[in-house]
Order: C-alpha cells, then structure tokens, then sequence
C-alpha cells in the first residue's frame, strides 16, 4: 500500500465535501473549445476542472480560435480563457462591442506575439533586431519555396497574424509560409539551430521556448490601432498593418452574454481566474517538452497551485 500523508488525505476530504455540496447552476454544460497550441489546451482543462468543482458540467469543442467569437454570438461556445489580444483582439473586441460577448476578466499575464529569431542569427544578420535590418537580409532568408524572397515562417493559417498584410504593408522582400502547427515551428527552428542555419518565425510570450533559445523578437514600427484601421496611419499612406504587434498585449477570458444568468456561481469564478506568464509558458511546457497528455498536465498544474486556485472559489461556496 502506498504512504499517504494524512494532509493530503484532509485535503482530498475536503474537496470530496465541497463537490459534493456544489449545486450547479445549469443542467446544461458549459462547453470550452479546444484549440490548436498547447498552452490554451492544457488551460482549457484546468478551467475546465475548476468550474467542475462548482458542480457543473463541462464539454469541450475542437474549434477554430478565429470563428470561436461567432460560434460565443450563436451560444454555440459559452467560454474563452486564453484571448490573446495581438492575434485575437480585433475579433474579439467587435463581438464585445456587439454586446454578445463579455469581457470577464484579464489575467496578469502580458503578452507579446511577433517576428523572432534565434541570437545566432545576428551574425548572419547585422542590425538586427531591427526590422529594416531584416529586410536587407531577406535573401538570406530564401528557401527554393520563395527565393530570391525571403521566408517567414508563420503559425497555422486559423491564428491570423496579417503577416502577408504587414509584408505588403511594410514593402519587405519576404514571403510567408504557414507551419501547420506550433510543432512544426518548434520542430524547424530545432533543425535550424542546430545548423545554425538562418531563420525568421513566428513565436510569443509566454512561451516554454524562451527557456530554451535564446532570440530576440523583430522590432516594427510601434503598434497602434490605426495601423490596422487606417491604411493613411503610418509610414504607408495606402495600406494598413505597417506596424508590429502590442507589447505587453492583454491576456483575457470572454463568454457568452448570457453566461452569467445562466451560470451565476461558475461566473463569480470566471472573474476570479488569473494566470501569469508563468502560468501559461508551464502549461505549454508540461504538454511540448514533458509530454504529458492534457488532463495530466491540468491535474499537475492544479496540484501545484492549490492555494491559489482554492482562493479564486472562496466566492462560489
């Protein structure tokens, strides 16, 4: 028989007792969609476990992380925890502006998402980070795919960066490949450093990678949000996206309008969610580098962080 310590026993007493004595606000379940990187997967188990424990049900939906904010409008998807503003923020702010979404709660986290490339490549590219710099070396970028362009390699065609908007935007000497998914980011930047071979991809913060490459993110003009609605903001008069992505851009959770009537305990919760970068590059770390399957990893994120967690239900019992 195992050893058991009798705190551990209390305290899964006492989350047995609190299960129990959840009522939940719904029969229906609360359906969370699943998307396609790793940290939103792990997390969307982990909020998925915690609104279990105010005694509702959960489902989860393969969804495209674009038309979630429709499929929120339709009551088609009542909850997003991972809205991040620089690849999500103009989708999101429209539904929400619309009125049939709602803007629950902003983690700490602080997010970036943009052009990096490993350190080593400042030697094959003077002047970087800067993205004219960049653009000098574009045909050093070139693959048989695109030369005499450069390429940049970009996340999965649903995460809508507007890379091909910004190329035209910025009139840089690059064309933009999509990876099928942020594996195969991963998997080609490890190629890459290991020849180090020169390569300019897509990749954000909080992320596991920043623990394991050391890189820089190109720096573009600043953002603004004129840049992305008013092609006569800029440095080009004619075209919109001539700018970089927020820094310190917001980290959000939305749900459906009618989530807090429908599921007033869960929502008090809702509210109370909040991951840090940490947080978010963990999740991603425990399913990318410890292979871990997503339940798993949600189980050992919550174990690790029990005290927090326990605090952000205090509300709801």
């Amino acid at each position: 028989m195992r050893n058991v310590s009798l705190s551990a026993v209390a305290c899964s007493f006492a989350a047995a007792l609190f299960a129990a004595g959840a009522q939940a606000d719904s029969s229906d379940p609360i359906i969370i969609p699943i998307h396609n990187w790793s940290s939103q997967v792990v997390g969307a188990h982990i909020v998925g476990k915690l609104l279990e424990k105010t005694g509702n049900k959960v489902e989860f939906v393969s969804t495209d992380s674009q038309v979630v904010y429709t499929s929120m409008c339709e009551g088609d998807v009542d909850l997003v925890h991972e809205v991040w503003q620089g690849a999500f923020g103009v989708a999101f702010e429209k539904v929400v502006a619309e009125g049939c979404v709602i803007d629950a709660a902003t983690h700490d986290a602080k997010t970036r998402e943009e052009w990096w490339y490993p350190d080593y490549v400042e030697e094959i590219c003077p002047g970087l980070p800067d993205w004219k710099a960049l653009n000098a070396c574009a045909s050093k970028f070139a693959t048989p795919e695109t030369e005499p362009k450069g390429r940049f390699l970009a996340g999965p065609v649903d995460w809508l960066k507007h890379d091909a908007e910004r190329v035209e935007g910025l009139k840089m000497n690059f064309e933009v490949v999509n990876a099928g998914s942020a594996a195969a980011l991963w998997a080609e930047l490890a190629s890459a450093s290991k020849r180090k071979a020169p390569i300019v991809l897509f990749n954000w913060t909080p992320n596991f990678i920043e623990a394991i490459y050391k890189g820089k993110f190109i720096e573009f003009p600043a953002y603004a949000k004129g840049c992305r609605e008013d092609p006569s903001w800029g440095i080009n008069p004619d075209k919109a996206y001539d700018c970089g992505n927020p820094k310190g851009g917001y980290l959000k959770i939305g749900v459906w309008k009618g989530f807090p009537e429908k599921w007033p305990v869960a929502y008090r919760l809702v509210q109370n969610i909040n991951f840090t970068n940490l947080d978010v590059a963990i999740m991603a770390k425990l399913a990318d580098v410890d292979n871990m399957e997503p339940e798993a990893a949600a189980d050992k994120w919550l174990a690790d962080n029990e005290n927090r967690w326990k605090t952000w239900l205090k509300p709801t019992s």
